[in-house]
């Protein structure tokens, strides 16, 4: 079986690739600049995955200067006329090893092609649907301190129906509702008064208000009394003195079951749901004192990378395929150099990946093996049908009868 009739010079295989590079390059910019109409959509598909990973409040990418926000989604159209000119690129590269190969070999053009692409649309599938969430779930929560939010925002929701029904004058199912919630936060007691304290102010102004709704004008004397010592705590604690300002507050929170003498106790169990509430509170903004700022640059960088990585990765088997064709790699040689391969992706998986968690490190180097071994294999079959075809070429055919 003869290799292409035509034997081209060293200076016309750098022509031909000059060639080759210029067809891809028009592809990418070509498709590259319609995909800017899409850009601003694209970017936001890109970063669900890192948006997912932050509190909901704050939910949001930052730019820090008037022209980031244009250079990225200029980037993202890029990427995504590389995204989109991949069957393109993979023709090309076909095109411009296909003489060197065997006749029979050159029909796989549209199989190589077509695999190609879909292994790339399977790498960045990969990455974005298995690898980014973990990953940013990883880089961007704190699990105990998520797990102290929720339970304290499930308790401040709790103490708004608390606080609605002593409102109502329904003291009896507010303290209910009050004592569930102190047992879910009594496992987080405060870490300051300094941050408490305030807390414990607007909690006593709201209860003050629920009293004046439930009584009206016969609990404004009490309430009088209570917002006395109120401003009175409001100054100590401008002094500095946050241990005084605590106690007058627990003075006034009494005063305040003054309104209703016969549900005193329930009254008390509302305070001791705010106090428990301003304690978890402040828990969770001492625990939590960072506090992620995303710009789109590094985020979509980041994300571009892998996604990048991961497509090339998957690749790994079509390529290796291809070198067996033009005879640069054999399955001898891949099969003693396993191990070493081993390592190597074990090395390279540490590189991209910018967590050092054993999870997430899995996740891109158990893919970036198992394309290695699927290369392998798809090496051994090559030569193993090569070997065939040549076998059967030099077998003289039988003579007429």
């Amino acid at each position: 079986m003869e290799r292409a009739e035509l034997r081209m010079s060293l200076g016309d295989h750098l022509t031909e690739l000059r060639s080759r590079l210029l067809r891809a390059v028009l592809a990418i910019v070509a498709l590259g600049i319609a995909s800017l109409v899409f850009a601003r959509a694209l970017f936001g598909f890109l970063m669900r995955p890192v948006l997912d990973a932050l509190p909901p409040e704050s939910r949001s990418l930052i730019y820090t200067s008037g022209i980031e926000e244009l250079n990225v989604l200029m980037k993202v159209g890029l990427y995504a006329g590389i995204f989109l000119a991949t069957p393109v690129l993979l023709w090309q590269l076909w095109s411009f090893i296909s003489p060197g190969l065997y006749k029979h070999e050159r029909r796989f053009a549209a199989p190589f092609v077509f695999l190609g692409s879909l292994s790339f649309v399977a790498g960045a599938a990969f990455c974005y649907l298995v690898l980014l969430p973990p990953m940013f779930q990883f880089l961007l929560q704190d699990p105990d301190a998520a797990a102290a939010e929720a339970t304290v925002k499930a308790v401040v929701r709790r103490e708004g129906e608390a606080v609605r029904l002593f409102r109502l004058g329904e003291l009896g199912r507010a303290s209910e509702i009050a004592g569930k919630g102190v047992a879910e936060l009594k496992s987080s007691p405060g870490v300051s008064l300094v941050l408490e304290v305030p807390a414990r102010q607007e909690s006593l102004g709201r209860l003050v208000d629920a009293a004046n709704d439930a009584y009206g004008a016969q609990a404004r004397p009490v309430l009088k009394q209570v917002m006395d010592k109120q401003l009175a705590a409001t100054s100590v604690l401008e002094g500095g003195d946050a241990a005084s300002a605590g106690t007058q507050l627990d003075e006034a929170a009494a005063l305040l079951a003054g309104v209703a003498p016969v549900r005193a106790k329930e009254i008390s169990n509302l305070w001791k749901l705010e106090k428990a509430i301003a304690a978890g509170s402040a828990s969770y903004a001492k625990a939590s004192w960072t506090r992620p700022m995303l710009t789109m640059r590094e985020q979509l960088s980041l994300v571009l990378l892998l996604e990048l990585a991961l497509g090339i990765i998957f690749e790994l088997p079509l390529v290796m395929a291809l070198l067996a064709l033009v005879g640069l790699v054999s399955s001898r040689f891949l099969f003693k150099y396993q191990r070493h391969a081993f390592v190597v992706c074990l090395l390279a998986a540490a590189l991209i990946t910018p967590t050092g968690d054993a999870v997430n490190l899995s996740l891109m180097v158990g893919p970036m093996f198992l394309c290695y071994e699927l290369g392998v294999l798809a090496v051994w079959l090559i030569e193993r049908r090569r070997k065939k075809a040549e076998s059967s070429a030099l077998v003289p055919p039988a003579p007429a009868a």
